[in-house]
């Protein structure tokens, strides 16, 4: 478990101040290269890295297709981890935007000096399937019990892909947002797994770069606990995509696509 336990003095308002241990999440470093050319260096939760090689590559639109990724290798090293990523020989090659910035655990668009750099990766369009309401509530209601990290440090996000009826299929844990849901794209990358009928589950605010990273998955539906921006909401609109957001257990927003959500 990626955590580290640090002593802390716990202050209390009524005046009884003791020592106490807690648990913390690691944070670490990790420089994400293609071939021999360094590309980023994300703030990351040191697991699942290989999940996270994938889905990263294909979210920042490295590769349209996660077959043309070959292999993956991890070196650690003094200051953090090196993730170097080969891609097929018949790869196209798409232009690669310079980083100057490493990548902060809420940042999406760091290293980005003009609009004209603004990533667009390639989406995986289809139709948009009806979400129930009693599925969203399953979902939810099992999320916690699916974040062992967050359990012992409450500060890491979880990204988790829930099949129709609201079962957890997959269940990712990171400091980042982004890193997540890259790490549980990726895990459903490596798996041969579409998205089919099911829906993402976030425990973040809904930022654009979570919506366009799901859309370049495929998913059609978004469901998020804390509130969307107003960018996330024009993209979600944009590729059509059902974004529920503000997800307690006994309600929930809608901001795009309210006629695809049924209540069984």
């Amino acid at each position: 478990m990626p955590r580290v336990e640090l002593d802390a003095v716990a202050f209390s308002f009524d005046g009884l101040d003791v020592a106490h241990s807690k648990d913390v999440a690691i944070e670490t470093p990790v420089n994400i290269v293609y071939g021999a050319r360094p590309y980023a260096v994300m703030m990351t939760t040191p697991t699942d890295l290989e999940d996270f090689a994938y889905g990263f590559t294909l979210t920042e639109g490295v590769v349209a297709d996660a077959a043309f990724i070959k292999s993956v290798e991890l070196h650690e090293r003094a200051k953090g981890i090196e993730l170097v990523v080969t891609l097929m020989a018949d790869a196209p090659r798409h232009p690669m935007r310079e980083r100057s910035l490493s990548g902060r655990t809420g940042c999406g668009l760091c290293g980005v000096t003009s609009l004209e750099q603004f990533p667009m990766a390639k989406v995986q369009a289809h139709a948009a399937k009806d979400v129930s309401l009693e599925a969203v509530r399953r979902a939810l209601g099992a999320l916690e019990a699916s974040q062992p990290l967050n359990g012992l440090t409450r500060a890491v996000h979880a990204a988790a892909w829930c099949s129709a009826d609201g079962t957890l299929q997959q269940v990712r844990e990171d400091v980042g947002r982004h890193n997540a849901l890259d790490k549980l794209i990726g895990a459903r990358l490596r798996a041969g797994q579409t998205p089919g009928d099911g829906f993402l589950l976030l425990t973040s605010r809904c930022s654009y770069e979570l919506v366009d990273k799901a859309a370049v998955y495929g998913a059609r539906t978004i469901v998020t606990i804390s509130a969307p921006t107003s960018f996330a909401v024009e993209r979600a609109r944009a590729h059509d995509m059902t974004l529920l957001a503000v997800a307690r257990r006994d309600s929930v927003l809608a901001f795009h696509g309210a006629e695809r959500v049924r209540r069984a």
